[in-house]
């Protein structure tokens, strides 16, 4: 009846034929029905996929605050600048408080009153069991519902967060009953919505989803999100709150499996002589049995803040089941067993003076947490080596939160050994380690000799492989 009212106003304002009116493609009239649909988001925390969230919608026209508890992040916004470094959200951030439509807030119960839908987007980190942690997932929770209790309006709960089966189900919606006193399908609505975003291509991933995960008890709750992901591409699934849990998780494991099962592969082929790059080429034109070339080519180490710690609480999960996933069980080990090939690797030079070019789990973003490189970078300074760092996307003044929280424990004098410039990095080097692919190729050449060490642990491409010949080995090639 929805499409079929706004059909109606805009046949009246518009006495001509209409064609038939398709609500997801766009038929006519499309943007006057999308002009009212438009709605007011919060967004509860501003990391990764909180501020990309946050910043994308905004940029669909919806209205939307940020909530944090981090006064820095919600400074960082209201300014006009992004709280993370990643491709596109600079411009996204700038136009949406230019426009007005983005805006952040540390009163959590004011951004709630003000909006109709509530997206959760807080960190669900690893313990150190390998259990997940959901400590930010009822607090939350809490906070929403003390707010909903003297709501009257409905409104609509989102959960975002990577979370295990069961979690809406036995935390977030009892969590909100108990507090707010009222009840989940006539007070409020839940949906689980995971997200499907890569640092370094997170703005794009967002604005052109392949798939999207709708995850409700009530076909109403999900049709109010599928109106709010009404320009989205890509097939929309509803299913029911643990598949839409889950579907995240076989995601994530299946690209660790991807990333260990092709480093296993390109360390077996070195040692056969074999050229990897060459049978990985054929292995993935088979589009229809080997599924896609992604994540398929050797290179270092994964880490960042999702595959490690979600094959972790899968692994943890499946102990409390009592059952036995060997498969799951061997990624970690595997991936912590290619990094110590990297440490292997410069050891054996035998030299002291290490330039790094790349501290960044990925190219293109500022994210530290759990990177390999950072692992890399400890294991080398253990072993008595003089370490300099170059990444042009780190800079420790601009680290906040769990960010800056992990690099300083992990590497507590980590500015020592940073370096503004990439010539200073590699000025006293002996060895150089490629960590990434955001290089600067014309700069790197111009700054590399011929007495270098290079190693390449990100398989850069042929034609810009520095230093290729005697002094470059690649981890895998």
């Amino acid at each position: 009846m929805l499409v079929s009212y706004f059909q109606y106003l805009y046949e009246k304002e518009e006495p001509v034929t209409p064609a038939p009116f398709h609500w997801r493609s766009g038929g006519i009239g499309f943007q006057k029905y999308r002009a009212f649909m438009k709605s007011k988001v919060s967004v509860f925390g501003l990391g990764y996929v909180g501020s990309v969230t946050a910043a994308c919608l905004a940029s669909q026209g919806h209205a939307v605050v940020g909530v944090d508890l981090s006064a820095s992040k919600v400074e960082f916004l209201q300014s006009g600048h992004s709280p993370i470094v990643e491709p596109g959200m600079s411009e996204l951030v700038s136009e949406g408080r230019r426009s007005s439509r983005l805006q952040a807030t540390t009163d959590s119960s004011a951004a709630i009153l003000q909006t109709d839908i509530s997206f959760l987007c807080v960190g669900t980190p690893s313990l150190r069991s390998g259990k997940l942690d959901l400590g930010h997932i009822e607090p939350v929770c809490r906070e929403i519902a003390e707010t909903l209790r003297k709501k009257r309006s409905f409104h609509l709960v989102v959960l975002r967060s990577t979370v295990l089966p069961g979690t809406a189900e036995q935390i977030v919606i009892p969590t909100l009953e108990r507090v707010s006193g009222k009840h989940m399908g006539h007070d409020f609505g839940v949906c689980v919505n995971p997200e499907f975003m890569r640092e370094g291509t997170a703005v794009a991933d967002f604005m052109e989803p392949s798939m999207t995960i709708i995850g409700a008890a009530d076909a109403t709750h999900a049709a109010r999100l599928r109106e709010l992901y009404a320009w989205a591409p890509g097939h929309v699934f509803e299913t029911s709150f643990r598949s839409a849990e889950m579907v995240k998780y076989v995601c994530n494991a299946w690209h660790a499996v991807k990333v260990t099962f092709a480093n296993e592969v390109g360390t077996m082929a070195k040692e056969l002589g074999v050229d990897a790059e060459s049978v990985t080429e054929i292995f993935t034109a088979d589009s229809k049995l080997n599924i896609s070339p992604s994540y398929l080519k050797p290179g270092f180490a994964f880490g960042g803040s999702c595959l490690p710690k979600d094959v972790r609480a899968l692994n943890y999960r499946a102990k409390e089941l009592d059952l036995r996933l060997p498969l799951l069980e061997s990624i970690i080990p595997s991936n912590d067993e290619h990094l110590k090939r990297a440490v292997d690797l410069v050891l054996n030079t035998g030299k002291k003076n290490i330039a790094l070019l790349g501290l960044s789990f990925k190219a293109a973003t500022d994210d530290l947490r759990e990177s390999p490189q950072v692992q890399l970078v400890k294991y080398l300074l253990g072993e008595g080596r003089e370490v300099k760092i170059w990444d042009d996307n780190v800079s420790l003044g601009r680290l906040i939160g769990s960010n800056r929280h992990y690099i300083e424990q992990a590497i507590p004098h980590i500015g020592s050994l940073l370096c503004q410039e990439l010539g200073l990095a590699l000025a006293g080097a002996e060895v150089v380690v490629i960590g990434t692919r955001g290089i600067p190729k014309d700069e790197l050449r111009k700054n590399l000799r011929p007495d270098h060490i290079v190693l390449d642990l990100v398989n850069l491409e042929r034609s810009r492989r520095p230093g290729a010949g005697k002094n470059y080995e690649g981890i895998c090639w």
